[in-house]
C-alpha cells in the first residue's frame, strides 16, 4: 500500500469556532448540523484507520481572527499528544498593520508551515468567503506574502475561476513565495462553459512554477462522492501542473457530511489509476511531503 499523506484536513472543538456556534446558516457545503460539535484527533485518526495515511496536514478552521496564535499552539499541543497532525496551515490577516508581528509569531509555533487567507469571492453570496474579487492586487496583501518565504511559510490560495488571472499574475509577482491552489481551483460551475473557463484558469496558474495544487474538497458543490467529476478534475490538475506539483487532501470532517473516509480516499484512488505508480505516488505523499517539509 503506498504511503498517504493527507494534506487538508481539520478537527476542532466547537466552542472555538463562532460559525459552529450560532444557528446554523446556509454554507458553501450544504447543512452541516453534524459538525456541529467537537471533531477530535481521536475521531480523525479512527476515520483513517486502515487508509494507509501516514502523516496529516491541518488547514485553519476559521477560529475568531483575533486568536489565529491560540488555534496554531492548540494544533502543536494537539500533535505532541497524538503525533497527528504533522504540519498547520495557520490564519493570518495579511491586510492587518500587525500582520509582520503575527506572522513572525505564527512562524514559532511548532508545526506551523503555512498561511491561509481566503481570498475566493463569488456573486452567489453562500460561496463568498472575501470582502471584494479582487484582493490579490492589493499592496498590503501583497506586502504581506512576501514575508512568507523569510520565515519559511508557504500561502494556500482560495480562488474561484474568474479570480484566477488575477491569481496568477500574482503568483508571477511574488516568484519567491510558493503557492498550494485549494481545492483544485474549486470548480463549482459544472456547464460546459463553467468547465472551459476553469481549465483556462488553471492553466495560467499551472505556468507560474512557484504554484501547487491541492486536489481536495471536490463534494463541496455536489455535497456527494462523484467519481466522474474526481476522475475529471484529477486528470485535469495532474496533466497541466504534473504530478511534482500535485497533492491530495481528503477536507475531512466536511466531507464526512455525505462520505466515509475509504470510500473518499477509493474514489481518488481509481481516478489515479492511469497514472505511473511513481507518479501517484507523487500525489499521494511526495509533493505534500516537500511542500509541508514531512
Amino acid at each position: 500500500m503506498t504511503a498517504i499523506i493527507d494534506a487538508h484536513h481539520h478537527i476542532w472543538r466547537q466552542a472555538d469556532l463562532p460559525w459552529l456556534t450560532g444557528p446554523e446558516q446556509p454554507r458553501i457545503f450544504g447543512r452541516y448540523g453534524p459538525l456541529r460539535r467537537d471533531y477530535a484527533i481521536g475521531e480523525y485518526l479512527a476515520d483513517i484507520a486502515g487508509c494507509g495515511v501516514v502523516r496529516s496536514v491541518y488547514v485553519q478552521a476559521n477560529w475568531s481572527t483575533v486568536r489565529a496564535a491560540d488555534e496554531a499552539r492548540w494544533v502543536a499541543g494537539v500533535a505532541a499528544v497524538h503525533g497527528f497532525p504533522h504540519a498547520t496551515v495557520a490564519f493570518a490577516d495579511l491586510l492587518s498593520p500587525d500582520c509582520a508581528d503575527t506572522l513572525a509569531l505564527l512562524a514559532t509555533v511548532p508545526g506551523v508551515r503555512g498561511i491561509r487567507q481566503q481570498l475566493h469571492w463569488h456573486a452567489n453570496p453562500l460561496y463568498r468567503f472575501a470582502p471584494r474579487p479582487d484582493l490579490a492586487a492589493d499592496p498590503a496583501l501583497r506586502a504581506g506574502l512576501a514575508r512568507l518565504p523569510g520565515l519559511g511559510l508557504l500561502f494556500e490560495l482560495q480562488v474561484f475561476a474568474d479570480q484566477m488571472e488575477g491569481a496568477a499574475a500574482l503568483a508571477r509577482a511574488l516568484p519567491d513565495v510558493q503557492f498550494v491552489l485549494m481545492h483544485a481551483g474549486m470548480l463549482e460551475d459544472l456547464s460546459a462553459a463553467g468547465r472551459t473557463a476553469w481549465r483556462k484558469g488553471l492553466a495560467r496558474l499551472a505556468a507560474c512554477p512557484n504554484v501547487a495544487t491541492k486536489i481536495s474538497a471536490l463534494g463541496t458543490f455536489v455535497h456527494a462522492v462523484d467519481p466522474p467529476l474526481v476522475t475529471e478534475v484529477t486528470a485535469v490538475a495532474t496533466d497541466l501542473f504534473g504530478p511534482g506539483r500535485c497533492c491530495w487532501g481528503s477536507n475531512f470532517p466536511i466531507e464526512k457530511l455525505w462520505t466515509g473516509y475509504r470510500r473518499l480516499l477509493d474514489a481518488h484512488l481509481a481516478a489515479l489509476a492511469r497514472l505511473p505508480a511513481a507518479d501517484r505516488q507523487a500525489v499521494l505523499h511526495d509533493t505534500a511531503a516537500r511542500l509541508y517539509r514531512l
